[in-house]
């Protein structure tokens, strides 16, 4: 059994999709993020970047006690590594798609955020932040269409943990103001992993009740009162 310490975002998507299409059991421990339970002890102990998602494994493979693991990438990597699937074991297979994982980590990720940020969450529109980050979403974006062109299939070749890190956060580019009618490989590789039954079981878990978004909420989620609620816990 896994635990799942999860909000509905598009990083929670990640393990959720990735456990929907393994069939392992797990349980999902709602952390309710405008709340700031992600600032509680107990999560922190299993994820001290105050990030949601975070796994614990009560049956990990060296059949020691239960172990957590934090930030998407780790875990997909480690659930792949548990169950033998979505990640190659020829050393090309999989350095090339660790490679799409960590810049989906270090690239489409971020800066899709930094730029839903500024342009839809920030109480003050700043025209230079938004459109910095609208032009780096805009050139990742580009990036993956020309290597799902270069594929002809999924990110690294096979349907693998690039594409599950990848797809989350390409469903925020309607919210995001682009169109994937300029993207077309990516439109096509959109289309194929939202089709998958277990992509849209993943996408359905945790539809729980949001708080309302008010100004506490907001400075809570990006970082005002992240120091302070540190500080108290």
């Amino acid at each position: 059994m896994i635990d799942l310490h999860y909000a509905p975002t598009p990083n929670g998507w990640k393990i959720s999709i990735m456990l929907e299409e393994l069939g392992l059991p797990y349980r999902v421990k709602p952390v309710n993020i405008r709340a700031g339970e992600q600032f509680n002890p107990e999560f922190l102990a299993i994820s001290p970047n105050n990030r949601i998602p975070a796994i614990v494994d009560h049956e990990p493979a060296d059949g020691g006690g239960p172990f957590s693991v934090f930030e998407t990438g780790a875990i997909l990597i480690y659930l792949a590594e548990k169950t033998g699937r979505f990640l190659p074991s020829d050393l090309r297979g999989r350095s090339t798609t660790i490679q799409w994982v960590m810049w989906q980590m270090a690239g489409l990720g971020p800066m899709l955020g930094q730029h839903g940020h500024f342009a839809l969450y920030a109480a003050e529109k700043i025209p230079y932040a938004i459109e910095r980050y609208r032009d780096e979403a805009a050139r990742l974006y580009g990036v993956l269409d020309r290597q799902l062109a270069k594929t002809g299939a999924y990110v690294a070749g096979d349907y693998s943990i690039a594409d599950i890190a990848c797809f989350p956060w390409s469903m925020t580019h309607k919210a995001q103001g682009f169109t994937l009618d300029d993207y077309p490989n990516v439109k096509r590789w959109y289309a194929e992993v939202r089709a998958r039954p277990q992509v849209q079981a993943g996408l359905a878990i945790g539809k729980f009740v949001k708080e309302p978004f008010d100004e506490e909420s907001r400075k809570i989620m990006f970082g005002q009162r992240a120091k302070e609620l540190l500080g108290r816990k």
